[in-house]
C-alpha cells in the first residue's frame, strides 16, 4: 500500500552543484531512497535553476552510472506541459507540477502518464488542500510545501500539517510528500501528520554525515507509518 511505505529523498539543489553526478551517487549510496531534483524557470518562483532535462540526460546524472535510481523532477514552471515529453525522454521517473502553474491539470495528468511517468501534484503554503482533492485519485503523490517555493534553507511552515492530515484521512493509500525545511527537529511532525516521502535538502545536503540523518528521517517516519497503518 502506497501510504504505508516510508522513502527518504534529498534536494539536490542544495547540493554541489558543480559535481551533480557525483553528489547524487554518494545520496544513493547514503541510503536516499530517491533524488529530488527541482527545476525552476525564474517564472512560476523567484529562482532559476539549470537542471533542466538535457542536464538529467547527458551531462551530470545519467553518465554516473545511475540508471536505476528513481529521478523525481519538481517542476516549478510556470508551463509544466512543455517540458513532460523532454524529461521523459531524459529519463525521469515521476513528474510533479504545480497546481498553481496549470489551467488544465487533467490533461496534463494525462499527458505524464502517457510519457510512462508517475505524477506528482504540488500545492503551495497559501494553496488551500481542497483545490488539490478532486484530482487526488488520478495522482501517484500529492505534495504539500512546508516553505514557499523557490529557495532552499528556509523555516519549516508547522501550519501546512493538517494540510497533511486532511490528506491522509480522506485519501489514506495515497502517497503524501512534503518539502522544505524539513530535518532532525521537523521530521516527526510530518510522520505524525501523516507524509510517508520526505524531501530533505539542507540538512542532509549539508550535514557531515548524511547517512546518519537519512537514517533519522527515515525511522521516525517508518514509526509513524507503521503505528498509521496497524490502526487502520
Amino acid at each position: 500500500m502506497a501510504g504505508c511505505v516510508c522513502k527518504i529523498g534529498p534536494s539536490i539543489l542544495n547540493s554541489d552543484l558543480a559535481c551533480l553526478g557525483n553528489e547524487c551517487k554518494r545520496m544513493l549510496e547514503c541510503g536516499a531512497d530517491f533524488l529530488h531534483l527541482d527545476v525552476m524557470d525564474g517564472h512560476a518562483v523567484l529562482k532559476c535553476t539549470f537542471l533542466g532535462h538535457w542536464l538529467v540526460k547527458d551531462t551530470f546524472v545519467r553518465k554516473q552510472k545511475l540508471s536505476n535510481s528513481f529521478f523525481y523532477m519538481h517542476m516549478m514552471v510556470a508551463k509544466p506541459e512543455q517540458w513532460v515529453k523532454p524529461m521523459a525522454a531524459a529519463g525521469a521517473n515521476q513528474y510533479t507540477f504545480h497546481l498553481e502553474a496549470t489551467d488544465n491539470p487533467g490533461a496534463l495528468i494525462k499527458d505524464i502518464r502517457e510519457n510512462s511517468m508517475k505524477v506528482g501534484l504540488a500545492i503551495k503554503p497559501g494553496t488551500t488542500v481542497e483545490y488539490l482533492a478532486p484530482w487526488a485519485n488520478q495522482i501517484d503523490m500529492a505534495l504539500v510545501m512546508t516553505v514557499e517555493p523557490g529557495f532552499g534553507g528556509q523555516t519549516f511552515m508547522e501550519d501546512m500539517m493538517p494540510k497533511v492530515s486532511w490528506l491522509r484521512t480522506q485519501f489514506p493509500s495515497l502517497d503524501i510528500e512534503v518539502d522544505g525545511g524539513v530535518g532532525p527537529d521537523t521530521i516527526s511532525k510530518c510522520a505524525e501528520a501523516g507524509a510517508n516521502m520526505i524531501v530533505s535538502g539542507s540538512a542532509v545536503m549539508k550535514s557531515d554525515d548524511p547517512r546518519s540523518v537519512i537514517n533519522l528521517l527515515r525511522n521516525v517516519c517508518v514509526e509513524a507509518v507503521q503505528k498509521r497503518c496497524l490502526d487502520r
